[in-house]
């Protein structure tokens, strides 16, 4: 195992701030390389200071296409959508002009949802340019959970889907995510952890080897040119 990049900020808005740049650059450099740019993030409450901070990067955000790691199977209009949260915190300013790929389609289960949804992600430029992941408490990224349902299949680092349906005893409702092998080959990976509870958990991910526990370990332990780059303030 590569050992992952760790970061360490005074502040959250320092964080945001030198997360914000290293992503701006990335999808930059992507543009002048070959005319775009592909992001993923993530949701929660975690990212918004970064959003926020990136939202105002001067770059051509027009070739930008900017898509979610994982999403709950919920209506943009759900106070639990990920896909509303960027909306309100990166589709401002200069980044208003980058297009916003969503994941929830209407159907009634992510499921019914599959062969849609592989067609939509098959056709992006890989590897994506930047993907900015989150950790909770229990040691999941995306939405590979502890427990989940299919966790084995989300973490084959041979997996031929980009996306998958996912249903664990810690989400709240069946979610959508992108697959591990579509994470982990991007140009930059990024976890992004804030406070010292998180700190404590990605500590403990690093020192054992059972994703069944952890899953976050597979992507921290996955093959990669780059080591990941781990973001963390207190």
């Amino acid at each position: 195992m590569t050992k992952p990049a760790f970061h360490a900020y005074p502040t959250r808005e320092a964080l945001a701030e030198a997360l914000s740049a290293g992503v701006a650059a990335v999808l930059a450099g992507a543009i002048a390389t070959r005319g775009s740019a592909t992001l993923a993030v993530s949701g929660g409450s975690t990212p918004k200071l970064f959003l926020e901070h990136l939202a105002r990067a001067e770059i051509d955000w027009a070739q930008v296409e900017i898509m979610l790691v994982d999403e709950r199977w919920v209506p943009e209009t759900s106070d639990r959508s990920n896909h509303a949260m960027v909306r309100r915190h990166l589709m401002n300013g200069p980044a208003s002009a980058a297009h916003l790929l969503p994941f929830y389609t209407g159907h009634e289960t992510p499921d019914a949802a599959i062969e849609e949804l592989e067609l939509r992600y098959c056709r992006l430029t890989r590897p994506f340019d930047a993907v900015i992941l989150g950790m909770g408490s229990d040691g999941h990224t995306a939405s590979f959970f502890p427990g989940a349902d299919n966790l084995d299949a989300l973490l084959r680092s041979d997996g031929n889907d980009a996306v998958a349906a996912v249903r664990a005893p810690g989400a709240n409702e069946p979610r959508i995510t992108l697959t591990l092998p579509l994470l982990v080959d991007a140009r930059l990976l990024a976890l992004h952890i804030e406070g010292e509870e998180k700190r404590a958990v990605y500590e403990r991910a690093l020192s054992g080897d059972d994703a069944s526990q952890m899953p976050v370990r597979a992507v921290l332990r996955a093959p990669r040119p780059q080591p990941i780059n781990v973001f963390w303030a207190p």
